[in-house]
C-alpha cells in the first residue's frame, strides 16, 4: 500500500553568518524526496541572528506527488535546464 503523505521527524540546521548562509532539513530513516514531492516542516518561524549556527528538530509532513504530477514536474525541469544551455552566436568577428 502507497501512502501519499505521511509525517516524520527531522532535523533543520540554520546558519547565518560571513561564511555560511543556508537552512537545511534532513529527514529521518534516510526518506527519498522525488520529483513533485513536498515537505512542510511545522512550527514556529525560526529567527537566526548573524554569526549564529543553530539546530531544531521538527515534524515535517511529506506529501507524495501522483503520477501525473511527477511526470509534470520532470517535463518543467527539463525546460528549465535547457535555459541554462542557450546561448547565442553573433555573426562575424569578434574584435
Amino acid at each position: 500500500m502507497n501512502v501519499r503523505q505521511f509525517d516524520t521527524p527531522c532535523l533543520i540546521s540554520v546558519e547565518q553568518s560571513e561564511d555560511h548562509f543556508h537552512a537545511h532539513v534532513e529527514l529521518d530513516g534516510n526518506v527519498a524526496i522525488e520529483p513533485g514531492d513536498r515537505v512542510r516542516v511545522h512550527g514556529d518561524p525560526i529567527q537566526v541572528s548573524f554569526g549564529e549556527c543553530v539546530t531544531f528538530n521538527r515534524i515535517a509532513t511529506v506529501t507524495r506527488a501522483g503520477p501525473v504530477s511527477r511526470a509534470w514536474t520532470k517535463l518543467a525541469a527539463y525546460f528549465d535546464l535547457k535555459e541554462l544551455y542557450e546561448v547565442s552566436f553573433n555573426p562575424g568577428r569578434v574584435r
